[in-house]
């Protein structure tokens, strides 16, 4: 029986690409190597390519993918108009994953395909949590409307192929909204990137989501209104699947980006599954996962974290003050249960990291630095991670104020956490920002980075491992002006890709200076790694760095909640140190 290779009559092309942003100089912040890779990025492709793998345009017609995370990779207009005229302006960009700081990039990415007359999707975070939370056409929606972009809200699970197909026959839709219908994931194709992409991120790491929704109600955040309070999980068929077709490209790092992967169900079954490729199969898995702060109440989650490869832990701490917790409605937080919490995190090894929001109401500068030096002193931390307390389009916080008619920044790019974008009632823009860089270097300063070292030789965190993270951490925001997460190695710019609204800089001023400014930082950064670097081998050396013990890495005590400034120093933890006798001795009696 002979079988005839049918080549493809005509050839879609496929683009998606997840946009950057622009800095406070009007530049795309792009890198060399980007830290993070795309989740969105990585589930869009993994459900292209199985569209394509099963012809959904038809047997005669192919579908090629370009991935572009501009990141880590310049998009190259030019190259990619040329790409289309060779397939007849057969295909769609796809603009994925799209959040509200990445918008006004997006739209400026959008411009010149659409002046092409080509088809251009958009979707993400901003698109759905505006449909979701607000009238329609709020927060620079009517801007798509206007270009013809068109716009997807909700998740492309079983719905791609409908869009592919519009587009092929050139009749995309101007929205589709999925939003009052999310899928189930387990089953569906996983998220994947071809290496080539991943080797454009730090560390040779890519992404996948083993659950998407959260039950919690925190007024700050998206996620809830945007991927659903329902819990939908991947299976450990799903997740062994993604980790068996990585390795075989020689992958075996992951960030895994649910936003609470201590509250998905399949946990355990999960773990044991990856504990059984990197125990049986000899796949070196190394993870990085988020949970809450609750997380070490799940019987052997902990332990288990570490035998399925778990290095890192994020953990959203965000705030100390059980009063700016209320407000948030994040009341699910127990200050009573951190150090208990990051002890046992630390009893396995694991580099703890840690989200913390400034600019909740009781904030002040004072109270800001008060609080992070109680952290310093008595919670067994590694990283912090300061954000601004931001209301992101799609979250409560933004919709109580846009109902109201509260002034926010008309300036999207800038709502990135790390920018103020709306009015405090106890401080002003400036002090506001000026504590978010202070916070930066009052938590990472000198003395107390050795400290750190000196917990990771006491507690088996690897030094070399937590070096790297410290250099980034406590370099980033005072050398590049943007927050670590969106960081990399060696920033890359160019004066064509600057915002379209500034003016274009003379390329005699801009490269000069550029070269100035890489050369400038990178003999800083030269200089906190040699300075880490020597600390860290001192200190691994030292033979009482095996015992090393202060106030943050002493076990849990009895009459500690009469002692640490973490219960008694704020209105609000005296209250929960209250609350939690008040409930002991309820039970005891009952």
């Amino acid at each position: 029986m002979s079988h005839v290779l049918e080549v493809a009559r005509r050839r879609f092309q496929l683009i998606l690409i997840k946009p950057s942003h622009y800095d406070d100089d009007g530049y795309v912040i792009r890198w060399w190597r980007a830290m993070i890779p795309s989740n969105s990025l990585a589930a869009l492709y993994g459900i292209a390519a199985e569209c394509a793998e099963r012809k959904v345009l038809g047997d005669d017609t192919a579908i090629d993918i370009t991935v572009i995370d501009e990141t880590n990779t310049r998009i190259d207009v030019a190259g990619l108009l040329a790409q289309f005229r060779r397939h007849d302006n057969f295909g769609m960009i796809s603009l994925v994953g799209v959040q509200t700081n990445q918008y006004p990039r997006a739209l400026d990415i959008a411009r010149p395909f659409r002046d092409a007359g080509l088809p251009v999707s958009i979707g993400g975070f901003h698109v759905s949590g505006c449909l979701s939370m607000l009238d329609g056409k709020a927060v620079g929606l009517d801007a798509c409307r206007d270009m013809g972009i068109s716009m997807f809200a909700g998740e492309a699970e079983g719905r791609l192929d409908m869009v592919l197909r519009d587009a092929a026959a050139g009749e995309l839709k101007p929205l589709y909204n999925f939003m009052n219908d999310l899928p189930g994931i387990g089953g569906t194709p996983v998220p994947f990137l071809p290496k080539d992409n991943i080797q454009r991120t730090l560390g040779l790491s890519t992404s996948f989501d083993a659950g998407r929704g959260c039950p919690y109600q925190c007024s700050f955040c998206t996620i809830i209104n945007v991927q659903g309070r329902k819990s939908r999980f991947r299976s450990a068929d799903d997740v062994e699947k993604l980790v068996r077709m990585n390795w075989a490209q020689g992958i075996h790092k992951f960030f895994i980006t649910d936003d609470n992967f201590a509250r998905n169900k399949d946990w355990e079954a999960i773990f044991d599954r990856l504990i059984e490729l990197k125990e049986r199969d000899g796949i070196p898995l190394g993870l990085m996962i988020q949970v809450d702060t609750l997380c070490h109440k799940i019987p052997n989650f902990i332990e288990k974290s570490r035998r399925a490869g778990v290095t890192r832990v994020f953990i959203g701490l965000e705030n100390v003050n059980p009063d700016n917790l209320t407000a948030a409605k994040k009341n699910q937080n127990k200050i009573t249960e951190y150090r208990k919490m990051l002890l046992a995190w630390k009893a396995q090894g694991i580099m703890t990291l840690a989200g913390y929001i400034l600019g909740f109401p009781a904030d002040t500068p004072e109270s800001i630095r008060r609080d992070i030096a109680i952290i310093q002193e008595e919670l067994p931390l590694d990283v912090i991670e300061f954000f601004i307390l931001t209301p992101l389009p799609g979250s409560e916080d933004h919709q109580v104020l846009w109902k109201k008619g509260i002034e926010m920044d008309a300036d999207l790019n800038i709502y990135d956490v790390e920018h103020v974008c709306t009015a405090h009632p106890k401080m002003s823009k400036q002090e506001w920002e000026d504590i978010y860089h202070e916070a930066w270097a009052l938590y990472y300063s000198p003395d107390h980075m050795k400290t750190l070292l000196r917990r990771a030789v006491a507690t088996g965190v690897p030094l070399a491992r937590l070096v790297k993270v410290l250099v980034s951490f406590a370099t980033t925001v005072p050398l590049e002006n943007v927050h670590p997460l969106q960081s990399g190695l060696l920033r890359l710019k160019t004066p064509s890709e600057r915002r379209p609204d500034l003016p274009r800089e003379n390329p005699l001023v801009f490269w000069p200076r550029f070269a100035w400014e890489t050369f400038r930082k990178h003999a800083s950064l030269a200089s906190t790694i040699i300075g880490l670097t020597i600390s860290a081998f001192l200190i691994s050396r030292d033979a009482k760095s095996k015992t090393y013990m202060d106030q943050a890495l002493t076990p849990v005590a009895d009459d500690e909640e009469e002692t640490l400034h973490l219960f008694t120093q704020t209105a609000g933890g005296a209250a929960a140190v209250s609350h939690v006798r008040k409930v002991a001795q309820l039970t005891a009696h009952s």
